[in-house]
C-alpha cells in the first residue's frame, strides 16, 4: 500500500519542475483568452472608430462605383484606379488590423509572460505516430475541447441569430436604403453584434482560464517518489550528506583531541563536563582559549588524553558548565570568567613549579568566582 501511494500524484509541482515544463514550451494556455482579446480589441475599435470606418466605405464605394468617359474607353486605367481604391481601403482599416494583431500577440503574455521555446520548435517523430495519434483524439484534453466548441458555437451562434432576429426589419430594410444610409446601419448592427458576442466570449474565458490552469498543475503533479528524487538531484542524497556530515565531525573531534595536550588545564564537572583551556600569552595580552570541550562519553575521553598526556585536571563543576555553556572551540572565555580561571591557571603553575622543585603542595582552589547567570545549573535553581 506505501509503494502504490508513492506512485500516486499527489504533491504540488516543485518551482525545479515547473521551470524544466517552461523551458520545454509546456504553459497553461487557454485559446478562448486570445479569441476574447481579438474579438475585444476589434469590437472597441469599431466602437470608437466606426463613424471614420464609415464614412471611408461610402466613399470607397462610391469611388468604386464612379467610372468616368476616359476609364470607360481606356481599360488600361482601371488596374491603377483598383489600386489606388485598394490602397486607400487599407490605410483606413490599418489602425484596425494593427490593433488585432497586437491583441493575437500580446494575449498568450497575459497568462504566462514572455516565452520562447527552441525545444518547443523541434520535430518530434513521436507526434508522428498514428497510434498516439488516435489516443490523443480520445484523450480527456480533446474531449474538454469538444465539449467547449460546441458550447462556444451554441452560445456565440445562438447570440448573434438573437440579434439577426430582433433586428430582422432592420436587415431586411438594408436593401431598400442607398447605400450612404445602408452602410452606416449596417456598421451599427455589426457593433451591437460585436458587443454581444464578447460578452458570450467573457463568460467562456471566465471558466476556460481558470480550468486551464488547474489542468497544466494537475499534469506536472509529482509523486512522492518524484519528489524525493528531485530532493535528491538538487540538495544531494540525504544519506550521503549525513555520511559527510559525519565525516566532518569526526575530523573536528580528531583536531579537537590532538590539541588536548597541549593544553595547559582541564577543568571538570567532574564526569559530565570537561573543558581543556590554554593560555598563550605572547604579547602579554589576551585571555585563555577553549582547545576541546565535551560532555558524558566525551568528556571522559578528553580526562583520559589528559592524564595520558599529564595535563593538570581540576574538578570546578560552575566553571566547568559555564564554560562549556558558553564558550565554542578555539574562543576566548568571556570576560565574566576572568578572575575564576585566573586562580585556576595560578594554581596549575604552582602545582608545575612544586612537581620540578618540591615544597608544600599547593591547595585546589575552591569557592571559584562563577557569575550566577553563566552557571546553567544555579540558573535553573534560581529560576
Amino acid at each position: 500500500m506505501a509503494e502504490d501511494s508513492d506512485l500516486e500524484k499527489t504533491e504540488q509541482p516543485s518551482q525545479r519542475r515547473l521551470d524544466q515544463a517552461r523551458e520545454k514550451g509546456q504553459v497553461a494556455r487557454s485559446r478562448e483568452l486570445s479569441t476574447f482579446a481579438v474579438l475585444l480589441a476589434g469590437g472597441g475599435m469599431l466602437w470608437f472608430m466606426g463613424t471614420s470606418f464609415t464614412q471611408h466605405m461610402v466613399k470607397s464605394l462610391r469611388d468604386g462605383l464612379t467610372i468616368d468617359r476616359d476609364m470607360a474607353f481606356d481599360t488600361g486605367l482601371m488596374i491603377p484606379r483598383l489600386y489606388e481604391l485598394s490602397l486607400d481601403a487599407l490605410i483606413t482599416f490599418a489602425p484596425l488590423l494593427l490593433v488585432v494583431l497586437l491583441a493575437a500577440l500580446f494575449s498568450p503574455l497575459i497568462l504566462n509572460g514572455w516565452l520562447f521555446s527552441i525545444e518547443a520548435l523541434q520535430p518530434k517523430f513521436s507526434k508522428l505516430n498514428p497510434i498516439s495519434g488516435i489516443s490523443r483524439m480520445f484523450s480527456r484534453t480533446s474531449l474538454v475541447e469538444l465539449v467547449k466548441a460546441i458550447g462556444k458555437s451554441i452560445l456565440v451562434g445562438g447570440i448573434a441569430a438573437w440579434v439577426i432576429w430582433h433586428n430582422k426589419d432592420a436587415v431586411m430594410a438594408l436593401g431598400t436604403q442607398p447605400a450612404a444610409a445602408a452602410i452606416p446601419q449596417m456598421g451599427n448592427l455589426v457593433v451591437t453584434c460585436s458587443m454581444m458576442i464578447i460578452g458570450a466570449m467573457l463568460l467562456i474565458v471566465a471558466i476556460d482560464v481558470p480550468f486551464q490552469l488547474w489542468d497544466h498543475n494537475k499534469k506536472l503533479m509529482m509523486t512522492k517518489e518524484e519528489v524525493r528524487q528531485e530532493s535528491k538531484e538538487t540538495e544531494g542524497d540525504p544519506m550521503v550528506k549525513g555520511r559527510i556530515r559525519q565525516l566532518q565531525r569526526e575530523a573536528a573531534r580528531r583536531r579537537m583531541m590532538s590539541e588536548i595536550p597541549t593544553a595547559d588545564v582541564v577543568v571538570t564537572n567532574p564526569t559530565h563536563y570537561a573543558v581543556a583551556l590554554k593560555y598563550n600569552d605572547k604579547n602579554g595580552f589576551g585571555a585563555p582559549v577553549v582547545v576541546a570541550k565535551g560532555s558524558h562519553l566525551l568528556a571522559l575521553r578528553i580526562r583520559e588524553i589528559a592524564e595520558e598526556n599529564h595535563v593538570p585536571i581540576l574538578e570546578a563543576p560552575p566553571l566547568a558548565r559555564a564554560l562549556h555553556k558558553h564558550t565554542e572551540l578555539g574562543e576566548s572565555i568571556p570576560e565574566a570568567l576572568y578572575t575564576a580561571v585566573a586562580e585556576v591557571l595560578a594554581y596549575v603553575y604552582q602545582l608545575r613549579r612544586y612537581e620540578k622543585q618540591g615544597g608544600a603542595r599547593p591547595h585546589e582552589p575552591a569557592n571559584l568566582s562563577v557569575p550566577v547567570e553563566l552557571d546553567p545549573a544555579a540558573a535553573l535553581t534560581a529560576a
